[in-house]
């Protein structure tokens, strides 16, 4: 993956694959903001790192991205990091909570689930309960996952009893194996849909469940006030169209 204009990303999915984090060794170095995101925001966030750095020289964003109870536990465990940016509120109190956050949390955006399938959609799946049919290899995010916990509670209000057949760390892995031919279906973001390869099915309004990702500085970040412009733009009607343009609704 390229560098584009010198942010920084490395993209954390697989299960595990975030530890070599875990024993950083020191801070980032001066004007380097240090990112921890959730696996769905890779793609505005590449971009709005982008367009942070163009406008603030000498600044570099470095982008690590995991499911969202993979930061959090690196976060405990000490991985140095100047921002986090959550799917879910739960996750972003427990940061608040250990008292690592520099500042009150902000909602910056929203995404709403969709079912995951190949492109061509084989086995014709319309909606939650085409899910269950014999034979279909459907994986969820784990119960720990904001996504996985989403999507539980949208196969609850649809009255959909699913057994997944392998609880996954992040959307981006369910997506990918999707991709790979590995599952029939997967219930993800909506916005992790617009990849190649694969397709989206909307939900029914009445069974969906809408996700709120919230950003905060950290304690930890090094220099603070870079780290404070980073989020500051990502609420300004700035950082707004962007997140819009990647398909999230904006507040």
């Amino acid at each position: 993956m390229s560098r584009g204009v010198g942010a920084r990303l490395a993209v954390l999915v697989a299960a595990g694959a975030f530890g070599a984090l875990g024993g950083c060794d020191g801070a980032p170095p001066a004007r380097v903001v240090r990112v921890f995101a959730a696996a769905s925001l890779s793609a505005p966030f590449t971009a709005l790192a982008a367009e942070f750095e163009r406008s603030h020289p000498g600044a570099t964003i470095e982008l690590h991205f995991a499911g969202t109870p993979q930061l959090v536990l690196q976060l405990r465990e000490g991985a140095q990091a100047s921002v986090f940016a959550a799917a879910d509120e739960v996750s972003m109190q427990r940061v608040v909570a250990a008292g690592q956050a520099a500042a009150a949390p902000s909602t910056f955006a929203h995404n709403r689930l969709a079912i995951v399938v190949p492109a061509d959609n084989p086995q014709a799946i319309a909606g939650l309960a085409d899910l269950v049919r014999p034979g279909l290899r459907v994986a969820l995010c784990g119960p720990e996952v904001p996504a996985g916990r989403y999507a539980r509670e949208a196969l609850a209000r649809a009255g959909v009893a699913l057994h997944s057949v392998s609880d996954e760390p992040s959307v981006t892995a369910v997506v990918a194996k999707v991709q790979l031919g590995e599952l029939d279906a997967g219930i993800v973001y909506r916005t992790d849909t617009t990849v190649g390869g694969v397709t989206a099915v909307d939900l029914d309004p009445a069974q969906g469940v809408t996700a709120t990702y919230t950003i905060v500085p950290l304690v930890t970040a090094r220099p603070p006030d870079v780290a404070a412009a980073f989020v500051a733009f990502v609420v300004s009607p700035a950082g707004q169209r962007l997140l819009a343009a990647h398909g999230f609704v904006v507040p």
